[in-house]
C-alpha cells in the first residue's frame, strides 16, 4: 500500500522509510535475526560508514590540543637557551643580587621581583574587596533591572587597553597621589613608615592602584559565576533556619565559594604579575628597593618592556631574557593552581552548609 504525495511537498524520514524498505527486502536484505531490515537500519546502511570522517575528526583535535603544549614547550625551551649566559655567571644568586650595572656587567633581578611582588599584592587588596562587593551585589542584592548594565559596565574595565589606563594614570591619577591622596595618607598613616619621603606622584602606590582597576573585572566576574554556582537550596535551608540576609550569603553562599575565589584571586594575580604597559608609565621605572610606597620602583615586565631594545652586549640581553623566563614560570604556576582550585569548586567539591 503506497501514499500519494503533493508535488512539491517534503518528504518526511518515515516516508523515506517506506521508500526504502521494499528494494531492500527484494534485494534479499534481512536482519540478523533472520527477518526484514527495520526502516531505520535499512536507511542507515545505504548512507555508508563514517569511521573515516570520525578518525580524521579526532586526529585533527589531537593535533590542535598537542599544538599547546608544543607552544608552551617552544617558548620555553627558547627562553631558557637564550638565557643560559647569565644562568651560567650568576647562577641562583642572580634573583638575591640587588645590584643592576650594564655597563659594568652586574645584574641582579631583587628589585624587579620586590617591585612586581609589591605592586602586585597591594592590588590585590585594593581589588580583592571592591570584586567581592561588586560580585555579591550583581548576585544577591542587585533589582534585575540594573543587573545587565551593572555587569556590563564591569566587564568593560577588561576590555580597555592598557595603555589607556597608563595614559589615565599620567593625566589624572599622578596629579591626584601628588597633591590630593598623598597629603592625606602622611597625615594619618605616616606613622607607619609606608608614605614617607617625597611624593612626585609615581610610584608603587599609583602603579598599584592602576593594576587594581585593570584586575577588578577579571575577578569579580569569576567570583560572580562562582557564586551563582551555588545551588539555590543552600540559600533557601539557610533561610528557613533563620538567618538574616547577611548570615545567608556569610554560611550559605560565601562558604561554599571560597575554593573558587580564592582561584579567581589568583588569576587576578596571574594578571597583575605580567602587566606591563600601565606599570611601566605610572611606577617611575627605577631599580630600588625602598619601604615607601610613595618610592619609585620597577617591576619584572616593565624593565623587559623599557630595557630590551637598549641591550648591547650578550650579557645584557642573556639577563634580561632570564627575568623573562622568571616572568614565564611564575605566571604559568599561578594560573594552574588558579584554575585547579575553581575547578575544585565548580565540579569537585559539593556545596556544604555548616
Amino acid at each position: 500500500m503506497t501514499t500519494e504525495r503533493e508535488p512539491g511537498s517534503p518528504v518526511s524520514m518515515r516516508d523515506r522509510m517506506l521508500e526504502l524498505q521494499p528494494n531492500i527486502e527484494g534485494k534479499g536484505g534481512v536482519a540478523e535475526v533472520g527477518g526484514p531490515l527495520s526502516p531505520i537500519r535499512a536507511y542507515l546502511s545505504q548512507r555508508g560508514s563514517g569511521r573515516v570522517g570520525d578518525k580524521t575528526f579526532a586526529v585533527v583535535v589531537l593535533v590542535c590540543a598537542c599544538s599547546i603544549f608544543a607552544i608552551v614547550l617552544f617558548i620555553l625551551t627558547i627562553l631558557v637557551f637564550r638565557s643560559r649566559l647569565s644562568l651560567l655567571q650568576f647562577g641562583w644568586r642572580f634573583f638575591t643580587r640587588q645590584a643592576w650595572n650594564p655597563v659594568s656587567g652586574n645584574f641582579g633581578a631583587l628589585p624587579f621581583i620586590y617591585g612586581t611582588l609589591a605592586t602586585s599584592l597591594l592590588a590585590l587588596v585594593i581589588a580583592v574587596p571592591l570584586a567581592l562587593g561588586v560580585a555579591i551585589f550583581l548576585t544577591e542584592l542587585c533589582p534585575r533591572v540594573l543587573r545587565a548594565p551593572i555587569s556590563f559596565l564591569t566587564e568593560l574595565l577588561a576590555a580597555i587597553p592598557s595603555v589607556v589606563y597608563g595614559l589615565w594614570g599620567i593625566f589624572v591619577l599622578v596629579p591626584l597621589i601628588r597633591d590630593v591622596v598623598g597629603p592625606f595618607l602622611v597625615k594619618t598613616f605616616g606613622w607607619t613608615g609606608l608614605f614617607v619621603g617625597p611624593n612626585f606622584g609615581v610610584g608603587i602606590l599609583t602603579a598599584s592602584i592602576i593594576l587594581s582597576i585593570m584586575i577588578l573585572p577579571i575577578i569579580s566576574s569569576l567570583t560572580r559565576d562562582i557564586m551563582q554556582a551555588v545551588p539555590n537550596s543552600q540559600r533557601e535551608g539557610v533561610l528557613a533556619l533563620g538567618a538574616t540576609k547577611w548570615e545567608m550569603i556569610r554560611i550559605g553562599v560565601l562558604r561554599n565559594s571560597r575554593i573558587g575565589i580564592v582561584g579567581a584571586v589568583m588569576l587576578g594575580l596571574g594578571r597583575a604579575l605580567g602587566e606591563t604597559m600601565a606599570v611601566t608609565m605610572v611606577i617611575g621605572n627605577q631599580p630600588a628597593i625602598a619601604k615607601s610606597l610613595f618610592a619609585p620602583g620597577y617591576t619584572l615586565a616593565s624593565v623587559i618592556a623599557n630595557e630590551f631594545s637598549e641591550a648591547t652586549g650578550d650579557l645584557y640581553l642573556s639577563a634580561l631574557i632570564e627575568i623573562g623566563l622568571a616572568l614565564f614560570l611564575v605566571t604559568i604556576v599561578v594560573n594552574a593552581i588558579a584554575r585547579l582550585m575553581v575547578w575544585a569548586v565548580t565540579r569537585g567539591a559539593p556545596a556544604r552548609v555548616g
